[in-house]
């Protein structure tokens, strides 16, 4: 573990697990601190600051009574340890009306396993001063681009975490980082003002500037198109989406729907459709942590339960979800190891990590030959679903119009997909033999709680209203 912190509170955190265990049937704690460093510059200004991520805190979480609560705190030591002991006693009383309500539950399973996890950037090793060399590179060959460019900034934004996670037969830590450059170019024509963009992610911050470096050319190409981008004609297209577009349906349409305490809760349509047919059987979709390598990878979720790789859909068959461990405790299932929390003083809830559909057969230019007249979508931007009736919408950052197999000149920016979920999922005719996962955003449940993602897969064939 890289955190010389957390790894003093080791020793103490045993200590209070075995203290509590004297009074109550089950006891844990989380131990986890997030650093690294955001930094910004543009052809204008920069600044450098704490990365986004930053966090570090503890969580006890405690099974009394037949009731799971948990308490939070940011630090604690010899001098307010009986204070913590003492204050998470008094605070927990169970009154009637919550027993009276309470789900059923039991205790949780706690396999026996001490193991440390460790994954290091084996890269070179950048100075804030550095960063910055690098980033003005970036924006000054952007700005080089073309004389319509009239601004370009670079963002990087690397981070470490390290955790631990201790009950009575557990002792797991892990340390990782990642790192996520963002490249942004805007263009201006007479009045029109477009910008674009670009992302690269890696844990070597090293490989991450030379994916961007790759990247730069396309990235002001694109905005430069975008000058020039035309609204599209609502109506039903045969489409194919890009992996990221790819990676944005498997998101909302089946990501969302598949948080298994949405089950619990009866806010899910498909808890009805476990082992039914909901999509083509050219389909198959994974979540995992440990399904892909990418920004929301980690080596054990928030409540000690050691990452998975999760088969969502198998040819089309509805095999089942993801879920944290008070969701599969409740529904007498296993969970996945997608328990998960925006920090120390936030609730775990199910969240996606690394969601993606597999890969195919056919080749892409094979896909686009098949084509009389629709679009290729690139570029995942956002999207909605609703969980309770399998409604969707995904806004893709443009398209490229086919015509008679071939793509034409004309482009349209943005692009809404919108349907109902089964309907797209099962249009879908080809899927291409090729695969990317990438992640560099952020996913709420609702409008908070937000956690890093990644999504991906294949391209995609399918039919689907456009507007």
């Amino acid at each position: 573990m890289e955190s010389e912190f957390l790894k003093s509170k080791i020793n103490m955190s045993k200590r209070l697990v075995n203290d509590l265990l004297k009074k109550y049937d089950f006891v844990s704690i989380l131990g986890k601190q997030t650093t690294g460093k955001g930094i910004r510059l543009s052809n204008f200004n920069s600044s450098i600051n704490d990365t986004g991520e930053k966090e570090c805190g503890f969580v006890v979480k405690i099974f009394h009574q037949g009731i799971y609560s948990e308490f939070s705190f940011t630090d604690f030591d010899e001098k307010n340890y009986k204070e913590i002991i003492n204050k998470i006693e008094n605070d927990l009383n169970v009154s009637d009306s919550m027993l009276a309500k309470h789900m059923d539950l039991s205790i949780l399973d706690d396999e026996p396993l001490v193991k440390d996890f460790e994954r290091r950037d084996n890269g070179k090793s950048y100075s804030n001063e550095e960063v910055m060399a690098e980033l003005d590179k970036i924006v000054k060959k952007a700005m080089a681009y073309d004389p319509r460019m009239i601004q370009a900034l670079g963002f990087y934004n690397n981070y470490v975490v390290n955790s631990f996670y201790i009950s009575k037969n557990r002792q797991l830590t892990q340390s990782f980082s990642f790192t996520n450059i963002y490249f942004v170019s805007v263009a201006r024509e007479g009045e029109i003002i477009k910008d674009n963009f670009t992302v690269a992610g890696d844990v070597s911050a090293e490989k991450c500037f030379e994916k961007i470096f790759a990247k730069i050319d396309e990235g002001c190409q694109l905005t430069l198109d975008f000058l020039k981008a035309t609204p599209i004609e609502p109506g039903v297209y045969d489409i194919i989406t890009d992996p990221g577009v790819t990676g944005l349906i498997a998101h909302e349409a089946f990501g969302h729907g598949v948080e298994m305490d949405m089950f619990v809760k009866k806010r899910a349509k498909s808890r009805m459709y476990i082992n039914k047919p909901v999509a083509s059987e050219l389909v198959s979709m994974h979540d995992g942590a440990a399904a892909a390598l990418s920004n929301a990878s980690y080596f054990f979720d928030d409540d000690g339960v050691i990452a998975q790789d999760t088969l969502i859909i198998d040819k089309g068959i509805l095999k089942g979800g993801i879920c944290d461990v008070i969701s599969a405790n409740e529904l007498k299932v296993k969970s996945t190891g997608n328990s998960r929390r925006e920090s120390s003083q936030r609730k775990a809830y199910t969240r996606m990590t690394n969601t993606f559909f597999e890969k195919g057969y056919s080749k892409l230019e094979d896909m686009i030959k098949t084509v009389k007249h629709g679009y290729m979508l690139f570029g995942s931007n956002n999207g909605m679903e609703d969980p309770k009736n399998w409604n969707i919408q995904c806004t893709a950052q443009y398209g490229r119009e086919i015509v008679d197999g071939k793509f034409t000149d004309k482009i349209v920016s943005p692009v809404v997909m919108s349907g109902y979920v089964p309907d797209l999922l099962m249009s879908i005719s080809m899927v291409s033999d090729g695969i990317e996962i990438s992640g560099s955003g952020h996913c709420g449940k609702g409008h908070k709680e937000w956690v890093p993602v990644s999504d991906g897969g294949p391209c995609l064939k399918a039919r689907c209203k456009l507007s």
